[in-house]
C-alpha cells in the first residue's frame, strides 16, 4: 500500500500482484495524476471528496468504483444527516490496483494492510475491498449499541410520568440517527451483492448476516423511538385532558351558583326574598344542596 497526502508512504508486499493506494486529503493536482497514472476518468476522481455522496457500487468501463460510509466518531448526539453522522470513503477498483480516496485519517486501513494485505490473506483488490467494507460495517455497531441502551433507559421515564424536559428532541435525534444509520445498510447492500463469487462464500455469508443483524437493530430503534414518541404524545395529550376535565367540573359546580348569586345582586326595589329574615341561610343552603346534588350525579356517572 502506497499513501500520499497527509502521511508518508508506505510500500505494499510486492508478491500481492495488485497495488494499493491509499490518498488522504489529497490536491487536485495530485487526483489529476492519480487519474491519468491509473486511466481514470479526471472528473470522476476529483468529484469523488464530495460530501454528498451515498454508498453505492458502480462500473465504470473496466473498473469499478465504490463508495463507503464509515460511522464518524466525533459526530454529536444532535447530529441528524448523512454528512453528519458518517464519513466517506471512495474506492477504485481495477485488475491489478485498489485506490482509497478520502479526508479523515482511518487507522484500519493500516492495520488491513498490516495484517491482511502484507500476510498474504487479501489475493485480490476485492479482498482488500471486503476487509474495509466488513470494518466500515462494524463502525456502526457501539452506536448503535449507544441507542439501544438510551431507548431502554427513556421507556420507564414516559410509562413512569416522569419529568424529563427535552425527551421529545431526544428522541427525535435517536430516530434520525437510526434512521440515517438504517438507509446507509440499505443503500450499502449492492455492495455486498457485488461482492458476491469475488470473495469466498464465508467472508460473503458472514458480511451478510451482519447486514441483517445492524439492519434489524436499526430498524427496532426506529421503531421503539416511534412508539416512545406516540406514547408520550397520548400521555401528554391524556394528562392535558385530565386537566380540562377537572377546570370543567369546577366550572360546573359554580355555574349555577353564580347564576343564583348573580340573581341576587341585582338591584330592583322590588325582591320578595330581599325581606326575608332568613333569606340568607334558605340560599346557602338551597346552593349547598345545588353542589351536593352535582357531586352525587357526577359519582353516579363516575365522572369522578
Amino acid at each position: 500500500m502506497q499513501t500520499m497526502g497527509l502521511t508518508s508512504e508506505l510500500i505494499a508486499k510486492k508478491t500481492s500482484g495488485y497495488q494499493w493506494l491509499d490518498i488522504i486529503a489529497p490536491t487536485k493536482a495530485e487526483l489529476s495524476d492519480i487519474a491519468t497514472r491509473f486511466g481514470l476518468h479526471v472528473a470522476l476522481v476529483e468529484d469523488c471528496l464530495q460530501p454528498d455522496h451515498l454508498p453505492k457500487f458502480e462500473s465504470v468501463g473496466d473498473n469499478q468504483f465504490v463508495i463507503l460510509r464509515t460511522y464518524n466518531e466525533s459526530s454529536t448526539d444532535e447530529a441528524d444527516s448523512i454528512q453528519e453522522i458518517t464519513d466517506k470513503i471512495a474506492v477504485f477498483i481495477g485488475a491489478d490496483f485498489i485506490l482509497t480516496i478520502h479526508r479523515p485519517v482511518f487507522p484500519f486501513l493500516q492495520q488491513i494492510k498490516t495484517e491482511f494485505v502484507d500476510s498474504g490473506k487479501c489475493p485480490s483488490p476485492y479482498h482488500v475491498l471486503f476487509r474495509i467494507f466488513a470494518n466500515v460495517v462494524s463502525s456502526y455497531d457501539r452506536p448503535l449499541a449507544q441507542l439501544i441502551r438510551e431507548i431502554d433507559t427513556y421507556e420507564p421515564r414516559i410509562f413512569l410520568q416522569r419529568n424529563t424536559p427535552g425527551l421529545m428532541k431526544d428522541l427525535y435525534y435517536i430516530k434520525r440517527r437510526a434512521t440515517v444509520m438504517d438507509n446507509i445498510f440499505e443503500l450499502s447492500i449492492s455492495i455486498q451483492e457485488n461482492l458476491k463469487g469475488k470473495i469466498s462464500s464465508i467472508q460473503y455469508n458472514h458480511l451478510k448476516d451482519e447486514f441483517v443483524r445492524l439492519r434489524t437493530s436499526a430498524g427496532q430503534v426506529v421503531d421503539n423511538a416511534t412508539n416512545l414518541l406516540n406514547v408520550f404524545i397520548s400521555l401528554s395529550t391524556q394528562r392535558t385532558g385530565e386537566v380540562v376535565r377537572i377546570l370543567t367540573l369546577f366550572s360546573v359546580f359554580f355555574m349555577p351558583l353564580t347564576f343564583i348569586a348573580g340573581i341576587y345582586g341585582m338591584n330592583f326595589d322590588v325582591m320578595p326574598e330581599l325581606r326575608w329574615q332568613y333569606g340568607y341561610l334558605y340560599t346557602i343552603l338551597f346552593m349547598v344542596g345545588i353542589a351536593a346534588a352535582i357531586y352525587l350525579w357526577f359519582r353516579r356517572k363516575r365522572w369522578l
